[in-house]
């Protein structure tokens, strides 16, 4: 079973651990419980486990919304501070790290604190808890010629995943994860992927530049997709061009969609009150468009110029671009569950030495022109860099020599068979890049990677296990953030710091079961520096236990991918040489967005707001990775406009793991409740300073202020 319920055993209460997505919550009772197993279909929503106590008080320790629904299912209401006459219920409470639900006979109240949410009934009853993982599967795999033709085919059945196509697939939990797709010599397809008949049909020229681009309007529509010399969109009645500019149409029509039917959704099983529908300036039927068939709707979405709803919409998260190149083909699936805008550049611009502008790698003696672009941030003269031998005088500044042990005169340079590409600028929070060449400034995602996101075994452990390397005096500094790794209420870590790890221990080390490797030291063209020689895990046979790093040492961007090809999920590398005190600062960044909750993009992206030597660092393998959930449950950055009260602020809200694209979000700030749809920026004014307090108070997140980064813990 993939979620383990069990009792307290320092208070009354349960702890629920799902062990696919490596989340542990505590729910707490008035009085201690033995659950005990009961049927799954005791409740209105499918879930994963269920069990049934006897208590007068259900609490869980954030704040949230509840809602409450009558013994068929009709919604009766929703908010934090309501009560409710004798009856037979099904209540969910969100946000949670599993779903959550309740199903009792009872009179009850609903109340919140700065910190908990509480269901009181009027006397102890049996209740029936259940709950069900955030985490999604794909119904089976698709085998395929990868032909452009036959491809069409497969992508076509992408969205059969959709568990509905009403507006509410715009909820991620509505939507499920597409199908996979493998090359093989016939096409095959499995008995549990059974097309939806969605009347939409995409028609694109059968080549790969076109066909890439559509896989999340394939999806989200569940289109067939079909050959033509024309690309557009048609239904019954309705068509609609994907050219001049096809990416950026293409882009469009995903956007506008998605937007609408987070409005239209309002008019059916969750009739909450949406900022974006009371904000629009649309003069729409929504109710209408919700009961119409998905094609029908659609072509209306499309009667609406692009250009009248552009400024409503919130920033899109996520661009990839897709090599148009028949051995991606397995990506897609992925790249389409995440509702990526898609684009497919022909061409690619290396990164060349010399270019102005660029990144920068500190060149190392002898490396000629190599591949790597110049320009980095010069080293203050008492810094170091984290590589292992002498760097280069940047800009007329002296600079200490590096203080590491000696190391080749061509420490400093990139190998030579690395291929350094400068995808096109993105208009979206987040990048990311499939294909040959390591990309600057965007997330190398890898196959592998993306398929440990599905991997779903049990583990022995209930805990978060997060280890801190240090293999060097003179970066201990940094080994202090295994203090800001378990700041969290109610999440269990076990932390560890270890110094100066010899060969073999780095090897152990890489190898055991940890969820998150913070190293802090140096890395060359031989590998990760230990205290008796180096390992290069480029050419090292072990198997990597580690699920998520940070290699914060000089060009790490090859001993990372290593880890990612041989069993990381995912982690963040350096492209050049980084100085030590930068260094510093963003992996004492990086571990506090981590420890809240942040996938390793968001946490990269955050960084980069602060320090401009964060695009000296990429991801590699799968960005979406977390280590934990965040306590609201999506990513959240609060943007402070002024210096004193009455305060304005926006609040970035980033879709995160289970909280996707189309999750609701309310800031807890005033008593008038209002949602917003994931991804958003709510813009808040006249903001008392006890409001922004106890908003500030709910969990620890970052800050942007005048003067730049700092926690919601620390402000004053």
């Amino acid at each position: 079973m993939s979620i383990d319920i069990d009792p307290l055993s320092d208070a009354a209460g349960i702890t629920v651990t799902d062990h696919i997505e490596n989340t542990q919550f505590e729910v707490y009772t008035d009085r201690p419980v033995e659950p005990t197993a009961s049927p799954e279909g005791a409740h209105y929503f499918p879930v994963d486990a269920s069990v049934t106590v006897e208590t007068g008080v259900i609490e869980i320790p954030r704040v949230a919304v509840v809602e409450t629904r009558s013994g068929d299912g009709t919604l009766l209401t929703r908010g934090d501070s309501y009560a409710m006459p004798a009856g037979t219920y099904h209540v969910g409470i969100d946000p949670a790290p599993t779903k959550l639900y309740l199903a009792f006979a009872a009179p009850f109240s609903v109340s919140t604190t700065e910190r908990t949410t509480r269901i009181d009934l009027d006397a102890p009853a049996e209740v029936t808890l259940g709950f069900r993982s955030l985490h999604q599967v794909p119904a089976g795999t698709i085998e395929t010629p990868t032909d452009p033709e036959s491809l069409m085919d497969a992508v076509s059945l992408l969205g059969s995943a959709l568990q509905t196509t009403s507006p509410e697939r715009s909820f991620p939990t509505l939507r499920g994860h597409p199908p996979l797709i493998e090359p093989g010599e016939e096409f095959r397809v499995p008995d549990r992927v059974e097309p939806l008949d969605s009347g939409v049909r995409i028609v694109v020229p059968p080549e790969y530049r076109y066909l890439y681009p559509v896989v999340s309007l394939a999806y989200y529509f569940a289109a067939d997709v079909v050959p033509g010399d024309t690309p557009r969109i048609e239904g019954a009645g309705w068509t609609h061009a994907l050219e001049p500019d096809f990416e950026r149409r293409t882009a469009e029509v995903l956007r506008q969609a998605f937007h609408f039917d987070c409005l239209a959704r309002t008019e059916g099983f969750y009739p909450v009150d949406l900022h974006e529908r009371e904000t629009t300036d649309l003069d729409l039927d929504w109710g209408r468009l919700y009961d119409l068939p998905l094609a029908e709707r659609l072509g209306e979405y499309l009667d609406v110029p692009f250009e009248r709803v552009e400024p409503e919409l919130p920033q899109w998260t996520l661009t990839t671009d897709v090599r148009p190149d028949p051995e991606n083909v397995e990506m897609l699936p992925f790249v389409a569950g995440e509702l990526s805008i898609v684009r497919s550049p022909e061409t690619v611009t290396p990164a060349t030495a010399g270019e102005g502008g660029g990144l920068g790698f500190f060149r190392g003696p002898g490396t000629g022109t190599g591949r790597a672009p110049t320009d980095a941030a010069p080293l203050g003269p008492d810094e170091f860099v984290r590589g292992a031998a002498e760097a280069e005088p940047i800009r007329g500044v002296e600079t200490e020599p590096t203080r590491g042990v000696g190391a080749s005169s061509e420490r400093g340079a990139v190998a030579a068979d690395t291929d350094f590409v400068r995808p096109e600028p993105v208009d979206t929070v987040e990048h990311a890049w499939i294909g040959a060449g390591v990309p600057l400034d965007a997330n190398k995602a890898t196959l592998d990677a993306y398929h440990r996101r599905l991997e779903a075994g049990a583990v022995e452990q209930s805990r978060i296990s997060v280890l801190v390397v240090c293999n060097d005096e003179q970066m201990r500094e940094e080994g202090e953030v295994a203090d800001l790794y378990g700041l969290r209420d109610m999440v269990q870590f076990d932390i560890e710091v270890r110094h100066d790890l010899t060969r073999e221990e780095m090897r152990e080390t890489l190898q055991s079961d940890v969820d998150f490797l913070h190293y802090i030291g140096h890395v060359d063209d031989r590998g990760m520096q230990c205290t008796d020689e180096y390992l290069d895990l480029t050419a090292a046979d072990l198997d990597v236990g580690v699920s998520a790093f940070l290699l914060n040492a000089c060009q790490s961007y090859q001993q990372g991918e290593a880890l990612v090809h041989r069993g990381s999920r995912g982690g963040i590398v350096t492209l050049s040489d980084v100085a030590n005190s930068p260094a510093t600062q963003l992996g004492r960044i990086i571990a506090r967005l981590m420890n809240s909750g942040f996938n390793l993009r968001t946490a990269l992206h955050v960084a980069k707001r602060e320090l401009i030597t964060g695009h000296q660092y990429i991801v590699v393998g799968d960005g979406g990775t977390t280590i934990c959930q965040s306590r609201s449950g999506a990513a959240v950055v609060v943007n402070i406009k002024n210096d004193d009260a009455p305060w304005s602020l926006s609040v970035k809200v980033y879709p995160n793991g289970p909280y996707g694209s189309g999750s609701l979000a309310t800031p807890n700030i005033r008593s008038n409740f209002i949602n917003y749809y994931v991804p958003g920026s709510m813009e808040l004014t006249e903001v008392k300073d006890t409001q922004l307090e106890q908003f500030l108070n709910l969990e620890v997140l970052p800050v942007f202020v005048e003067e730049g980064l700092i926690w919601s813990d620390g402000f004053d």
